[in-house]
C-alpha cells in the first residue's frame, strides 16, 4: 500500500502596496541678512483660512469736553514793612501831690531868661526824646548815694532828684565832684542860727571858696515833705529849680566840665528817684 500524498502548502505573497511618489523638499531661497545661524528661510506654508470677521460695530462718538478754565490767581498783596517802634522816653515820676500842687508842668519864671519854662528847659517839647540819658534809678535809694558820669557834665545835661526830707533833718548835700575837688556844692540847712538857707560853694583840695546864699524865692524845702530838684548844666553855670520854682544859678568855678565825673548825695534825705538826661 502506497503512502498517502502529502498536502502541498502554497504560500502566497501579499502584493506590495503601490508606492506613491514622495515629494522632495521644495527648493528654498536664500534670505537676506539675518540673525547668525539662520542661512535659509523655511518654506512658506499657505496662510490658514481666516474666519469671517463680523460686521464692524461703529465706534462710539466722543463728545469733546472743554478743558476747565481757571481764573488767574492774583499775586499776593505786598505788605509794607512794619515800622520799627521808637522807644518812648522814660517819664520821670511826678512828685507827690503835696509838692506845689498848684503849679502844673515845669518851672516857669517869666523874668528869668533861659530858666525853666524858657526854650532849652525840659517840658517845652514833650514829644522829643533826650539824645543821651542815664537810666533812672528808683528807690528807695541808699544814702550816701553816688553816681558816676562817664562823659562828665556838659551843656544841656539835666539831673532830676526826687526824695523827701527826714522829719528831724538838719541838712542834706548834693555835690558834683572832680576827684577830691567839689565843683558844685548844694547844702540846704534847716536851722542855722534859727534860719533856713541854701548854701552853694566849691572846694579845691582843702580850701573852700566864697559861699553864695542869696535866692530869688523863699526856702523851698520842708521837714518831712517830698521835693523835686532839677539841676541843669549850661556852658556858663549850673541852674537849680525845686518844686517847679527856679531858685538860683551857680557860675562854673571849675571850667573843665568833662572832668566833673561823679555826683554824691549825703545826710538827712530819703531818695526815691535819680535821673540824668540830655536836653534837645
Amino acid at each position: 500500500m502506497s503512502p498517502a500524498p502529502v498536502p502541498t502548502t502554497v504560500i502566497t505573497t501579499a502584493p506590495a502596496p503601490a508606492a506613491f511618489p514622495v515629494p522632495g523638499p521644495a527648493p528654498v531661497q536664500p534670505c537676506g541678512p539675518c540673525w547668525p545661524g539662520t542661512q535659509y528661510q523655511p518654506t512658506q506654508f499657505p496662510a490658514p483660512i481666516q474666519a469671517q470677521i463680523p460686521a464692524q460695530v461703529p465706534a462710539p462718538t466722543l463728545v469733546p469736553v472743554p478743558a476747565p478754565t481757571f481764573a488767574p490767581v492774583p499775586p499776593p498783596p505786598t505788605l509794607a514793612p512794619a515800622p520799627v517802634p521808637t522807644p518812648a522816653p522814660v517819664p520821670a515820676p511826678r512828685p507827690a501831690s503835696t509838692v506845689n500842687p498848684h503849679v502844673p508842668g515845669w518851672p516857669i519864671h517869666p523874668s528869668w531868661a533861659g530858666w525853666p519854662g524858657q526854650p532849652g528847659w525840659p517840658g517845652q517839647n514833650p514829644s522829643m526824646m533826650p539824645t543821651h540819658w542815664i537810666p533812672p534809678t528808683s528807690g528807695p535809694l541808699s544814702v550816701p548815694y553816688n553816681l558816676n558820669l562817664a562823659r562828665g557834665v556838659y551843656d544841656k545835661m539835666m539831673m532830676t532828684i526826687l526824695g523827701h526830707v527826714k522829719p528831724n533833718a538838719k541838712m542834706f548835700t548834693v555835690n558834683f565832684l572832680r576827684g577830691n575837688d567839689i565843683a558844685f556844692h548844694i547844702n540846704p540847712r534847716f536851722s542855722e542860727g534859727g534860719k533856713q538857707v541854701v548854701v552853694r560853694n566849691h572846694k579845691l583840695g582843702e580850701r573852700w571858696g566864697p559861699e553864695e546864699r542869696e535866692m530869688k524865692e523863699p526856702f523851698p524845702f520842708a521837714l518831712g515833705s517830698p521835693f523835686e530838684m532839677k539841676i541843669m548844666c549850661t556852658q556858663d553855670a549850673f541852674r537849680v529849680a525845686v518844686n517847679n520854682i527856679p531858685l538860683f544859678e551857680f557860675r562854673h568855678r571849675i571850667r573843665e566840665l568833662n572832668q566833673i565825673d561823679r555826683i554824691n548825695i549825703l545826710h538827712d534825705v530819703v531818695l526815691t528817684f535819680v535821673n540824668v538826661e540830655t536836653l534837645p
